[in-house]
């Protein structure tokens, strides 16, 4: 049975040939080790391997997980944020790539303004028009841009998403193209730098790597199957 450090070493070599198959250099793109329904146990040999950025999806989960991990780890939200865990995202976290709403944008302008603390975001974008899917429509973006001077705690790095699940990872290619696309028009439509795309996890980071993607979020590749999670009590 492969343990986490040779998943590591079979991540990290699928991910160098894709950047070098798509012409990119290798320090254009980082690897975020997702350890949702993982212990800390699993996060520090992760870390013993040299991963140093963890994405979680759940903000209670992360709470209970982050005192018990290594210090040196920088912690990104990947999962869906309601309004009510914004104060304890914004503490636990240097980064959330699922900001989907105003009113959430909003939420954290006010948490960071009293921590007294700046946050990296990232505005996750339904490219695909799923209805099961957050995020905001493409066409409700570049309204939002415009409007970041407003919100002084946060730093909007770039945009996120996630495609359809299918089995053939180029089915994941039209979401990825258009993300990129939609990110190069809007970076011309209002001056807005977005330098960072975070696309792509474990079946079809590849895909991801060649269509522009910056940050590959993958978890079951480096973890394994994800166990069940365990009760936690009140969430946050």
């Amino acid at each position: 049975m492969s343990t986490i450090a040779d998943r590591i070493t079979a991540v990290q070599e699928r991910l160098l040939r894709a950047i070098e198959n798509a012409g990119r250099d290798p320090g254009e793109v980082a690897l975020m080790a997702v350890s949702k329904n993982h212990g800390p146990d699993a996060v520090r040999e992760a870390a013993a391997c040299g991963i140093t950025l963890l994405g979680e999806n759940r903000v209670q989960e992360a709470a209970a997980k982050i005192p018990e991990c290594p210090g040196h780890l920088h912690w990104h939200l990947i999962g869906h944020l309601q309004r009510n865990k914004v104060k304890p995202a914004v503490e636990y976290f240097e980064a959330i790539h699922s900001v989907d709403s105003l009113r959430l944008l909003e939420a954290l302008q006010q948490a960071c303004d009293q921590a007294g603390r700046r946050l990296t975001i990232y505005l996750e974008v339904n490219v695909s028009g799923e209805s099961v899917k957050f995020g905001f429509k493409p066409d409700e973006v570049p309204a939002i841009l415009r409007r970041s001077p407003e919100w002084t705690r946060l730093d909007i790095n770039g945009l996120m998403t996630i495609p359809p699940f299918t089995e053939d990872p180029e089915g994941a290619r039209p979401h990825f193209r258009a993300l990129r696309e939609c990110r190069n028009r809007w970076q011309d439509e209002t001056g807005i730098p977005l330098p960072v795309l975070s696309m792509g996890m474990s079946h079809d980071l590849e895909v991801a790597v060649e269509e522009g993607s910056h940050i590959v979020r993958i978890g079951t590749a480096i973890f394994g199957p994800r166990p069940k999670p365990q009760p936690m009590g009140e969430d946050l």
